[in-house]
């Protein structure tokens, strides 16, 4: 694993909307791997490689991660917000965030002190409009600084936490990981493989939407984290995939059945080069792979996902061989993508290529 990468992408900050600094990054860093790059009208990076004449594969990872914005400045420098992603609000106490304002400034999550709450009050679980945010700054100051409609992103280091990483925004900053070290470790394809960095998933999957339109692929495949909920309590059916074990090929969620086809493929090139893997069948949420199935004209999709643990709080967790497993897995796909595009029925041992 490439710590110093994962930790860039994950200490930079983009919420939906507002991925221009990682957007940034990530142009940067797929620059040496391509053969041309642009960003779309939504902010979505388009980076192709060519290959020898076969049909097109568009890789899919999100930039943004959960975030909030500014919806209220009170007389007193305090600052309400709205969120941009979904989230569990008992995950927000005591948490520090940035706000990106004229400048960045960094706030705490403020809730009403415990001693000071009924009864009633302590048995609730808490509601996002129940925190505010603290500046430490005056209510001059702040208006300054800060106005209605700026972007508010949670503040976290990545580090180790035994054989795993921990940090914020694993969701979704493993997945552009993956497609940057896949992009590096890609070697002989047929396909002309484009590496899409997406915007805006994490509020409707709407960067995925507008980029596979452009795209017109033949064939997708998303990268996101998924579910790994291997903790103590859990029932073996509602574990979804275990860290460590390998990288996830999605058979099912919220948004999308994948092809049997492509599931078979992915398990087929992961055993024939001892590639860890692991199913996942996850009964809620989504990713890109709705769109890259559905956009369009429709495209054949599937998806590798990252295991991870506490999904969408400032500690998520992940173990470095299960990336290295995607990484190699989302490589070898790119690889031999053009066996599946032969041509057959929907029904049928071949994917249909898309016209163009």
């Amino acid at each position: 694993m490439n710590e110093g990468l994962l930790r860039m992408l994950t200490e930079t900050p983009g919420p939906p909307g507002r991925e221009e600094r990682i957007r940034e990054v990530v142009r940067r860093e797929l620059a040496a791997d391509v053969d041309e790059e642009s960003v779309d009208p939504l902010g979505n990076v388009i980076a192709r490689r060519r290959g020898r004449g076969g049909p097109r594969v568009m890789l899919a990872a999100h930039m943004d991660e959960i975030g909030f914005m500014v919806s209220h400045i009170d007389e007193e420098g305090f600052l309400r917000l709205l969120p941009l992603g979904g989230f569990d609000p008992k995950t927000l106490t005591a948490q520090r965030v940035v706000v990106h304002g004229r400048e960045d400034v960094v706030g705490v999550l403020g809730t009403k002190p415990v001693h000071l709450m009924r009864d009633e009050e302590k048995r609730k679980a808490p509601k996002l409009e129940d925190f505010f945010v603290d500046t430490g700054l005056s209510a001059e100051r702040v208006k300054e600084l800060v106005r209605q409609g700026d972007v508010v992103t949670r503040e976290r280091e990545l580090t180790r936490l035994g054989e795993l990483v921990t940090g914020k925004s694993l969701d979704n900053r493993a997945g552009l990981y993956v497609l940057i070290e896949a992009m590096r470790a890609l070697d002989d394809h047929e396909c002309e493989v484009i590496a899409v960095a997406t915007v805006q998933e994490e509020v409707g999957i709407r960067g995925a939407r507008v980029a596979t339109s452009r795209v017109r692929p033949d064939i997708g495949l998303a990268i996101d984290i998924t579910l790994a909920n291997d903790l103590p309590d859990a029932k073996p059916h509602e574990r979804v995939t275990s860290v460590g074990q390998g990288a996830a090929i999605k058979v099912y969620d919220a948004s999308a059945i994948v092809p049997q086809r492509l599931v078979d493929h992915l398990v087929r090139i992961a055993e024939d080069r001892g590639i860890p893997h692991q199913l996942e069948v996850m009964v809620r949420g989504g990713t890109d792979t709705r769109e890259l199935q559905l956009a369009g004209e429709g495209a054949p999709a599937g998806a590798v996902s990252i295991p991870t643990r506490y999904v969408h709080q400032v500690v998520e967790a992940l173990h470095p061989d299960d990336l290295d497993a995607a990484v190699a897995l989302v490589a070898a796909f790119c690889e031999t993508a053009h066996e599946l595009l032969s041509g057959g029925g929907p029904d049928e041992e071949a994917v249909p290529a898309a016209v163009h």
